[in-house]
Protein backbone atom coordinates (compact mmCIF):
# COMPACT_ATOMS: atom_id res chain seq x y z
CA UNK A 1 0.00 0.00 0.00
CA UNK A 2 1.25 3.14 -0.43
CA UNK A 3 2.18 5.88 1.86
CA UNK A 4 2.70 9.58 2.67
CA UNK A 5 5.80 11.04 2.15
CA UNK A 6 7.46 14.39 1.70
CA UNK A 7 9.98 15.47 -0.43
CA UNK A 8 12.93 17.97 0.57
CA UNK A 9 15.83 19.09 -1.71
CA UNK A 10 18.79 19.88 0.01
CA UNK A 11 20.88 22.54 -1.87
CA UNK A 12 24.76 22.52 -0.93
CA UNK A 13 27.25 24.83 -1.54
CA UNK A 14 29.87 22.83 -2.26
CA UNK A 15 27.92 20.23 -4.07
CA UNK A 16 27.41 19.68 -8.11
CA UNK A 17 23.93 19.76 -9.14
CA UNK A 18 23.88 15.97 -10.47
CA UNK A 19 24.94 15.19 -6.40
CA UNK A 20 21.89 16.82 -4.60
CA UNK A 21 19.48 13.78 -4.20
CA UNK A 22 16.29 13.68 -3.01
CA UNK A 23 15.27 12.41 0.75
CA UNK A 24 11.87 10.91 1.95
CA UNK A 25 10.99 11.96 5.78
CA UNK A 26 9.27 8.49 7.37
CA UNK A 27 8.28 8.03 10.50
CA UNK A 28 9.72 4.67 12.46
CA UNK A 29 6.27 3.17 12.50
CA UNK A 30 5.86 3.66 8.89
CA UNK A 31 7.31 0.13 6.45
CA UNK A 32 8.42 0.32 2.92
CA UNK A 33 6.19 -2.04 0.50
CA UNK A 34 7.92 -4.82 -0.53
CA UNK A 35 9.52 -4.27 -3.89
CA UNK A 36 9.07 -7.58 -5.55
CA UNK A 37 6.14 -8.87 -3.54
CA UNK A 38 7.49 -10.80 0.20
CA UNK A 39 6.63 -9.37 3.91
CA UNK A 40 7.36 -5.38 3.92
CA UNK A 41 10.85 -4.42 5.71
CA UNK A 42 11.92 -1.67 8.49
CA UNK A 43 13.78 1.34 7.10
CA UNK A 44 17.66 0.08 7.52
CA UNK A 45 19.96 2.08 9.35
CA UNK A 46 20.84 5.56 7.51
CA UNK A 47 24.20 5.24 5.62
CA UNK A 48 27.41 7.63 6.87
CA UNK A 49 27.56 8.87 3.85
CA UNK A 50 23.88 10.25 3.44
CA UNK A 51 24.23 14.43 4.05
CA UNK A 52 21.05 15.07 5.74
CA UNK A 53 20.85 18.86 7.13
CA UNK A 54 19.70 19.69 10.21
CA UNK A 55 16.96 21.81 9.89
CA UNK A 56 14.90 18.71 8.10
CA UNK A 57 14.46 16.80 10.75
CA UNK A 58 10.80 17.53 12.23
CA UNK A 59 8.57 15.73 14.23
CA UNK A 60 5.51 14.60 13.06
CA UNK A 61 1.76 15.13 13.72
CA UNK A 62 1.90 12.74 16.17
CA UNK A 63 4.48 13.50 18.50
CA UNK A 64 6.57 10.48 16.70
CA UNK A 65 10.41 11.58 15.38
CA UNK A 66 10.93 11.40 11.45
CA UNK A 67 13.68 9.91 9.70
CA UNK A 68 15.44 10.94 6.89
CA UNK A 69 16.24 8.85 4.02
CA UNK A 70 17.96 8.75 1.20
CA UNK A 71 15.92 8.34 -2.42
CA UNK A 72 17.71 5.89 -4.87
CA UNK A 73 18.60 2.41 -2.93
CA UNK A 74 15.90 -0.22 -2.77
CA UNK A 75 14.23 1.41 -0.06
CA UNK A 76 12.47 3.99 -2.55
CA UNK A 77 9.18 3.57 -3.70
CA UNK A 78 8.40 3.81 -6.95
CA UNK A 79 6.78 6.84 -6.80
CA UNK A 80 7.20 9.94 -5.40
CA UNK A 81 4.89 13.60 -4.99
CA UNK A 82 6.76 16.17 -6.36
CA UNK A 83 5.36 19.12 -3.58
CA UNK A 84 7.67 21.25 -1.40
CA UNK A 85 7.71 20.10 2.23
CA UNK A 86 6.25 21.72 5.11
CA UNK A 87 9.32 21.28 7.64
CA UNK A 88 10.50 23.15 10.89
CA UNK A 89 12.38 26.32 9.70
CA UNK A 90 14.72 28.06 12.32
CA UNK A 91 14.54 25.75 15.32
CA UNK A 92 10.66 26.28 15.28
CA UNK A 93 8.23 23.72 15.49
CA UNK A 94 5.68 25.46 13.24
CA UNK A 95 5.70 24.28 9.90
CA UNK A 96 6.82 26.25 6.98
CA UNK A 97 6.55 25.96 3.14
CA UNK A 98 10.52 26.07 1.37
CA UNK A 99 11.04 27.81 -1.76
CA UNK A 100 13.83 26.94 -4.10
CA UNK A 101 15.78 29.38 -5.90
CA UNK A 102 18.28 28.96 -8.74
CA UNK A 103 20.44 31.30 -9.12
CA UNK A 104 22.46 30.57 -12.31
CA UNK A 105 22.65 26.98 -11.55
CA UNK A 106 23.17 27.37 -7.63
CA UNK A 107 19.95 26.40 -5.68
CA UNK A 108 18.94 27.99 -2.17
CA UNK A 109 16.01 27.05 0.12
CA UNK A 110 14.48 29.21 2.31
CA UNK A 111 11.23 29.59 3.70
CA UNK A 112 8.53 31.57 2.00
CA UNK A 113 8.05 33.88 5.52
CA UNK A 114 11.64 35.10 5.27
CA UNK A 115 11.16 36.49 2.03
CA UNK A 116 7.61 37.63 2.84
CA UNK A 117 9.66 40.21 5.35
CA UNK A 118 10.15 42.43 2.76
CA UNK A 119 7.04 42.24 0.62
CA UNK A 120 7.91 45.10 -2.22
CA UNK A 121 10.79 43.16 -3.23
CA UNK A 122 11.22 41.38 -6.50
CA UNK A 123 11.15 37.96 -4.35
CA UNK A 124 8.86 39.43 -1.42
CA UNK A 125 6.13 39.64 -4.01
CA UNK A 126 4.37 37.25 -5.05
CA UNK A 127 3.16 38.58 -8.33
CA UNK A 128 6.74 39.74 -9.29
CA UNK A 129 8.48 36.40 -8.19
CA UNK A 130 5.54 33.91 -9.88
CA UNK A 131 7.67 35.75 -13.44
CA UNK A 132 10.85 33.70 -13.10
CA UNK A 133 8.70 30.63 -11.80
CA UNK A 134 9.75 27.26 -13.63
CA UNK A 135 6.83 24.67 -13.02
CA UNK A 136 9.03 22.02 -14.66
CA UNK A 137 11.45 21.98 -11.79
CA UNK A 138 9.47 23.57 -9.17
CA UNK A 139 11.77 26.84 -8.49
CA UNK A 140 12.52 30.26 -8.93
CA UNK A 141 15.18 30.67 -11.45
CA UNK A 142 17.63 33.98 -11.89
CA UNK A 143 20.39 34.07 -14.01
CA UNK A 144 22.23 36.17 -11.83
CA UNK A 145 25.43 36.70 -9.82
CA UNK A 146 26.14 34.01 -7.59
CA UNK A 147 28.19 35.71 -4.85
CA UNK A 148 25.90 38.51 -4.91
CA UNK A 149 22.27 36.81 -4.09
CA UNK A 150 24.26 34.95 -1.09
CA UNK A 151 24.50 38.36 0.12
CA UNK A 152 20.86 39.48 -0.66
CA UNK A 153 19.83 36.20 0.66
CA UNK A 154 21.30 37.12 4.18
CA UNK A 155 19.28 40.19 4.20
CA UNK A 156 15.59 38.92 4.38
CA UNK A 157 17.22 36.36 6.82
CA UNK A 158 18.91 38.64 8.94
CA UNK A 159 15.85 41.66 8.38
CA UNK A 160 17.54 44.39 6.59
CA UNK A 161 21.64 43.77 7.31
CA UNK A 162 23.23 43.81 4.73
CA UNK A 163 27.03 42.58 4.14
CA UNK A 164 28.85 42.40 0.96
CA UNK A 165 31.50 40.37 0.00
CA UNK A 166 34.57 41.56 -0.33
CA UNK A 167 35.14 39.69 -3.68
CA UNK A 168 31.81 41.63 -5.11
CA UNK A 169 32.98 44.19 -6.76
CA UNK A 170 30.21 47.27 -5.52
CA UNK A 171 29.07 48.33 -8.51
CA UNK A 172 28.23 44.66 -9.41
CA UNK A 173 26.51 44.69 -5.95
CA UNK A 174 24.30 47.98 -6.12
CA UNK A 175 23.26 46.35 -9.46
CA UNK A 176 22.01 43.51 -7.84
CA UNK A 177 20.30 45.36 -5.30
CA UNK A 178 18.77 47.11 -7.50
CA UNK A 179 17.21 44.44 -9.74
CA UNK A 180 15.92 42.30 -6.78
CA UNK A 181 14.62 46.08 -6.23
CA UNK A 182 15.89 46.02 -2.65
CA UNK A 183 14.49 49.45 -1.97
CA UNK A 184 16.50 52.94 -1.23
CA UNK A 185 16.53 51.80 2.69
CA UNK A 186 18.99 48.74 1.83
CA UNK A 187 20.90 50.83 -0.29
CA UNK A 188 21.36 53.14 2.33
CA UNK A 189 21.88 50.74 4.63
CA UNK A 190 24.47 49.32 2.76
CA UNK A 191 26.31 52.66 2.13
CA UNK A 192 26.06 52.89 5.89
CA UNK A 193 27.65 49.34 6.21
CA UNK A 194 30.31 50.58 3.75
CA UNK A 195 31.34 53.13 6.21
CA UNK A 196 29.92 55.66 3.82
CA UNK A 197 27.60 58.64 4.13
CA UNK A 198 24.22 58.88 2.34
CA UNK A 199 24.90 60.85 -1.41
CA UNK A 200 23.50 63.86 -1.62
CA UNK A 201 21.14 64.15 -4.98
CA UNK A 202 22.56 67.48 -6.69
CA UNK A 203 20.18 69.94 -7.40
CA UNK A 204 19.43 70.82 -11.18
CA UNK A 205 17.33 73.76 -12.65
CA UNK A 206 13.77 73.14 -12.97
CA UNK A 207 14.27 75.41 -17.00
CA UNK A 208 15.03 73.09 -19.44
CA UNK A 209 17.44 75.65 -21.37
CA UNK A 210 19.24 76.32 -18.17
CA UNK A 211 19.55 72.79 -17.28
CA UNK A 212 20.84 72.32 -20.53
CA UNK A 213 23.49 75.24 -20.10
CA UNK A 214 24.10 73.97 -16.00
CA UNK A 215 25.00 70.52 -17.19
CA UNK A 216 26.95 72.15 -19.78
CA UNK A 217 29.31 73.83 -17.33
CA UNK A 218 29.36 71.56 -14.38
CA UNK A 219 29.27 68.26 -15.99
CA UNK A 220 32.06 67.50 -18.27
CA UNK A 221 30.60 63.95 -18.20
CA UNK A 222 27.60 64.58 -19.74
CA UNK A 223 28.00 64.97 -23.23
CA UNK A 224 30.72 65.79 -25.78
CA UNK A 225 30.21 69.55 -25.87
CA UNK A 226 30.59 69.69 -22.01
CA UNK A 227 34.05 67.65 -22.33
CA UNK A 228 34.79 70.34 -25.34
CA UNK A 229 33.99 73.05 -22.71
CA UNK A 230 35.93 71.56 -19.81
CA UNK A 231 39.09 71.03 -22.30
CA UNK A 232 38.77 74.70 -23.53
CA UNK A 233 38.56 75.82 -19.81
CA UNK A 234 42.02 73.78 -18.61
CA UNK A 235 43.78 75.19 -21.97
CA UNK A 236 42.73 78.71 -21.01
CA UNK A 237 43.59 78.57 -17.62
CA UNK A 238 47.01 76.72 -18.13
CA UNK A 239 48.07 79.84 -21.41
CA UNK A 240 46.84 82.34 -18.43
CA UNK A 241 49.17 81.14 -15.65
CA UNK A 242 52.17 80.22 -18.24
CA UNK A 243 51.93 83.86 -19.94
CA UNK A 244 51.57 85.21 -15.77
CA UNK A 245 55.10 84.10 -14.97
CA UNK A 246 57.07 84.58 -18.72
CA UNK A 247 56.11 88.57 -18.24
CA UNK A 248 57.97 88.52 -15.49
CA UNK A 249 61.24 87.46 -17.40
CA UNK A 250 63.49 90.32 -17.94
CA UNK A 251 63.88 89.48 -21.56
CA UNK A 252 60.49 89.20 -22.69
CA UNK A 253 59.54 92.38 -20.15
CA UNK A 254 57.88 94.71 -22.89
CA UNK A 255 59.15 98.34 -23.51
CA UNK A 256 56.06 100.13 -21.74
CA UNK A 257 55.12 103.09 -23.19
CA UNK A 258 52.45 104.26 -20.54
CA UNK A 259 53.33 103.42 -16.67
CA UNK A 260 52.97 104.69 -13.60
CA UNK A 261 56.25 104.70 -11.11
CA UNK A 262 55.96 104.42 -7.50
CA UNK A 263 59.14 103.80 -5.85
CA UNK A 264 61.25 102.56 -8.45
CA UNK A 265 58.44 99.82 -9.66
CA UNK A 266 57.19 100.17 -13.29
CA UNK A 267 53.30 99.32 -13.25
CA UNK A 268 51.46 98.77 -16.75
CA UNK A 269 48.72 100.78 -18.13
CA UNK A 270 45.92 99.30 -20.19
CA UNK A 271 48.26 99.16 -23.72
CA UNK A 272 46.13 97.34 -26.25
CA UNK A 273 49.11 96.74 -28.29
CA UNK A 274 51.26 94.78 -25.62
CA UNK A 275 51.07 90.72 -26.48
CA UNK A 276 51.27 90.01 -23.00
CA UNK A 277 47.78 92.44 -22.20
CA UNK A 278 46.21 91.12 -25.36
CA UNK A 279 46.64 87.41 -24.17
CA UNK A 280 45.33 88.32 -20.38
CA UNK A 281 42.24 90.02 -22.04
CA UNK A 282 41.63 86.86 -23.97
CA UNK A 283 41.49 84.65 -20.64
CA UNK A 284 39.92 87.37 -18.98
CA UNK A 285 37.00 87.01 -21.07
CA UNK A 286 36.37 83.45 -21.20
CA UNK A 287 36.99 83.48 -17.56
CA UNK A 288 34.04 86.55 -17.42
CA UNK A 289 31.57 84.30 -19.94
CA UNK A 290 32.40 80.76 -17.89
CA UNK A 291 31.46 82.23 -14.74
CA UNK A 292 28.63 84.35 -15.84
CA UNK A 293 26.64 81.11 -17.38
CA UNK A 294 27.36 79.46 -14.31
CA UNK A 295 25.59 81.95 -12.16
CA UNK A 296 22.80 82.61 -14.89
CA UNK A 297 22.34 78.43 -14.70
CA UNK A 298 22.37 77.73 -11.27
CA UNK A 299 19.93 76.11 -9.22
CA UNK A 300 20.82 78.20 -5.84
CA UNK A 301 22.45 81.25 -6.24
CA UNK A 302 22.85 81.10 -2.30
CA UNK A 303 24.55 78.43 -2.60
CA UNK A 304 26.57 79.64 -5.87
CA UNK A 305 27.86 82.28 -3.95
CA UNK A 306 29.43 80.41 -0.97
CA UNK A 307 31.20 77.57 -3.16
CA UNK A 308 34.83 77.86 -2.82
CA UNK A 309 35.65 77.13 -6.12
CA UNK A 310 32.99 79.79 -7.59
CA UNK A 311 35.10 82.31 -4.82
CA UNK A 312 38.16 81.30 -6.87
CA UNK A 313 36.52 82.03 -10.36
CA UNK A 314 35.46 85.40 -8.69
CA UNK A 315 39.10 86.13 -7.44
CA UNK A 316 40.85 84.89 -10.54
CA UNK A 317 38.90 87.80 -12.52
CA UNK A 318 38.28 90.68 -10.21
CA UNK A 319 41.68 92.03 -10.22
CA UNK A 320 41.78 92.64 -13.85
CA UNK A 321 38.06 94.58 -13.84
CA UNK A 322 39.68 96.64 -10.66
CA UNK A 323 43.09 97.23 -12.18
CA UNK A 324 40.88 98.83 -15.22
CA UNK A 325 39.65 101.19 -13.10
CA UNK A 326 42.40 101.90 -10.96
CA UNK A 327 45.17 102.59 -13.87
CA UNK A 328 43.95 106.14 -14.54
CA UNK A 329 43.46 106.76 -10.94
CA UNK A 330 47.03 108.34 -11.03
CA UNK A 331 49.61 108.18 -9.11
CA UNK A 332 48.50 107.47 -5.38
CA UNK A 333 50.24 105.66 -3.14
CA UNK A 334 47.35 103.65 -2.38
CA UNK A 335 46.01 102.97 -5.74
CA UNK A 336 49.98 101.74 -6.44
CA UNK A 337 49.44 99.44 -3.02
CA UNK A 338 46.26 97.90 -4.27
CA UNK A 339 47.12 97.35 -8.11
CA UNK A 340 50.43 95.44 -6.66
CA UNK A 341 48.69 93.22 -4.31
CA UNK A 342 45.85 92.82 -7.69
CA UNK A 343 48.84 91.62 -9.65
CA UNK A 344 49.83 88.87 -7.02
CA UNK A 345 46.17 87.95 -6.54
CA UNK A 346 46.43 86.54 -10.12
CA UNK A 347 48.41 83.46 -9.28
CA UNK A 348 45.31 82.16 -7.44
CA UNK A 349 44.24 81.51 -10.95
CA UNK A 350 46.11 77.69 -10.52
CA UNK A 351 43.30 76.80 -8.34
CA UNK A 352 41.03 76.83 -10.77
CA UNK A 353 42.41 73.93 -12.03
CA UNK A 354 40.48 71.65 -9.17
CA UNK A 355 37.08 72.20 -10.90
CA UNK A 356 38.20 70.17 -13.52
CA UNK A 357 40.86 67.26 -11.08
CA UNK A 358 39.29 65.21 -9.03
CA UNK A 359 42.85 64.56 -6.93
CA UNK A 360 42.90 67.97 -6.66
CA UNK A 361 39.42 68.06 -5.48
CA UNK A 362 40.02 65.26 -2.53
CA UNK A 363 42.57 66.80 -1.55
CA UNK A 364 41.02 69.60 -0.93
CA UNK A 365 38.46 67.54 1.25
CA UNK A 366 41.18 66.04 2.86
CA UNK A 367 42.71 69.46 4.38
CA UNK A 368 38.77 70.56 5.33
CA UNK A 369 38.30 67.60 7.26
CA UNK A 370 41.90 66.98 8.35
CA UNK A 371 41.74 71.01 10.13
CA UNK A 372 41.95 69.79 13.82
CA UNK A 373 44.96 67.86 13.22
CA UNK A 374 46.51 70.93 11.58
CA UNK A 375 45.51 73.04 14.66
CA UNK A 376 47.10 70.45 17.10
CA UNK A 377 50.59 70.62 14.50
CA UNK A 378 50.78 73.89 14.45
CA UNK A 379 50.02 73.99 18.38
CA UNK A 380 52.95 71.61 19.30
CA UNK A 381 55.30 73.15 16.95
CA UNK A 382 54.90 76.80 18.21
CA UNK A 383 55.72 75.31 22.03
CA UNK A 384 58.78 73.33 20.38
CA UNK A 385 59.57 76.59 18.97
CA UNK A 386 59.55 78.72 22.14
CA UNK A 387 61.14 76.29 24.10
CA UNK A 388 64.19 75.42 21.55
CA UNK A 389 64.97 78.53 20.46
CA UNK A 390 65.25 79.68 24.26
CA UNK A 391 67.57 76.73 24.79
CA UNK A 392 70.03 77.45 21.68
CA UNK A 393 70.12 81.00 22.55
CA UNK A 394 71.32 80.25 26.41
CA UNK A 395 73.46 77.40 24.78
CA UNK A 396 75.13 79.78 22.64
CA UNK A 397 75.36 82.57 24.43
CA UNK A 398 79.24 81.86 25.75
CA UNK A 399 80.20 81.78 22.23
CA UNK A 400 81.49 85.11 20.64
CA UNK A 401 80.93 83.79 16.82
CA UNK A 402 77.71 82.67 17.64
CA UNK A 403 75.03 84.02 15.21
CA UNK A 404 71.74 83.54 17.63
CA UNK A 405 71.29 86.69 18.44
CA UNK A 406 68.29 86.94 20.20
CA UNK A 407 65.51 84.25 20.70
CA UNK A 408 63.43 85.01 17.88
CA UNK A 409 65.66 85.06 16.10
CA UNK A 410 66.95 81.54 16.78
CA UNK A 411 63.16 80.71 15.72
CA UNK A 412 63.79 80.55 12.06
CA UNK A 413 66.73 78.05 12.95
CA UNK A 414 64.20 75.54 15.01
CA UNK A 415 61.69 75.94 12.43
CA UNK A 416 63.88 74.70 9.23
CA UNK A 417 65.17 72.01 11.87
CA UNK A 418 61.79 70.72 13.24
CA UNK A 419 60.93 70.49 9.56
CA UNK A 420 64.26 68.68 8.07
CA UNK A 421 64.88 70.91 5.67
CA UNK A 422 67.94 72.27 6.98
CA UNK A 423 69.28 75.37 5.07
CA UNK A 424 72.82 75.66 7.22
CA UNK A 425 72.64 79.47 7.81
CA UNK A 426 72.28 79.45 11.40
CA UNK A 427 73.90 76.27 12.72
CA UNK A 428 75.03 76.04 16.71
CA UNK A 429 79.05 76.20 17.25
CA UNK A 430 78.88 74.74 20.69
CA UNK A 431 78.47 71.59 22.42
CA UNK A 432 75.11 72.34 24.18
CA UNK A 433 74.03 74.04 21.42
CA UNK A 434 74.45 71.44 18.98
CA UNK A 435 73.32 68.59 22.08
CA UNK A 436 69.64 71.15 21.85
CA UNK A 437 69.78 71.10 17.62
CA UNK A 438 70.19 67.35 18.21
CA UNK A 439 66.95 67.17 20.21
CA UNK A 440 65.22 69.34 18.35
CA UNK A 441 65.52 67.59 14.96
CA UNK A 442 64.65 64.55 16.80
CA UNK A 443 61.72 66.19 18.47
CA UNK A 444 60.21 67.49 15.04
CA UNK A 445 60.65 64.28 13.60
CA UNK A 446 58.04 62.99 16.14
CA UNK A 447 55.63 65.78 15.78
CA UNK A 448 55.45 66.06 12.40
CA UNK A 449 54.56 62.01 12.36
CA UNK A 450 51.65 62.75 14.74
CA UNK A 451 48.80 63.90 12.57
CA UNK A 452 50.23 62.06 9.11
CA UNK A 453 48.06 59.12 10.11
CA UNK A 454 44.62 60.53 10.57
CA UNK A 455 45.47 62.91 7.64
CA UNK A 456 46.21 59.91 5.54
CA UNK A 457 42.82 57.99 6.29
CA UNK A 458 40.95 61.27 5.82
CA UNK A 459 42.68 61.04 1.72
CA UNK A 460 41.66 57.00 1.75
CA UNK A 461 38.55 58.25 2.98
CA UNK A 462 37.62 61.00 0.19
CA UNK A 463 39.60 58.86 -2.32
CA UNK A 464 36.99 55.79 -1.89
CA UNK A 465 33.92 58.16 -1.66
CA UNK A 466 34.67 59.53 -5.42
CA UNK A 467 35.41 55.43 -6.21
CA UNK A 468 31.70 55.14 -4.84
CA UNK A 469 30.10 57.58 -6.71
CA UNK A 470 32.01 56.54 -10.31
CA UNK A 471 30.71 53.44 -9.55
CA UNK A 472 27.06 54.58 -8.59
CA UNK A 473 27.47 55.97 -12.30
CA UNK A 474 29.11 52.74 -14.25
CA UNK A 475 25.91 51.28 -12.53
CA UNK A 476 22.98 53.53 -13.66
CA UNK A 477 24.91 53.54 -17.32
CA UNK A 478 24.69 49.62 -17.05
CA UNK A 479 21.01 49.67 -16.31
CA UNK A 480 20.44 52.06 -18.60
CA UNK A 481 22.05 50.11 -21.13
CA UNK A 482 20.07 47.12 -19.73
CA UNK A 483 16.92 48.27 -20.29
CA UNK A 484 17.35 49.32 -23.84
CA UNK A 485 18.78 46.18 -25.21
CA UNK A 486 15.50 44.52 -23.05
CA UNK A 487 13.18 47.19 -24.92
CA UNK A 488 14.99 46.54 -28.43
Amino acid sequence: MLFESEVSYVAAENRSIDEQRPYVVLTPAQSFPPSSGGRSRKPRRRSSNTAVMPSLRTDGDDGTDKTLLEIGDDRTPDTLPLSFPRISCGGMQQSFDIVTINVAGLRFQTCLETLERFPDTLLGHPVKRQRHYNPHTGEYFFDRHRACFESILYIYQSDGQVKRAESVPIDIFIRELKFFEMGDDVLERFWISEGYEKPEEAPMPKTPWMRTIWELMEYPDSSVYARIMAFVSVFVIVISILFFCLETIPELKPDYNSTHTWEGEKIQKMDFSNAFFLVELGCISWFTIEFLLRFISSPSKAKFAKSFLNIIDFVAIAPFFVNLIWSDAGGSAMSFAVLRVLRLVRVFRIFKLSRHSVGLQILGKTFRASVQEFILLIFFMAIAMVLFASGVYFAEQGDPDTKFSSIPASFWYVIVTMTTVGYGDLVPIGVYGKIVGAMCSLIGVLTLALPVPIIVANFKHFYRQEARLASMTNTEEGETADNDSSSS
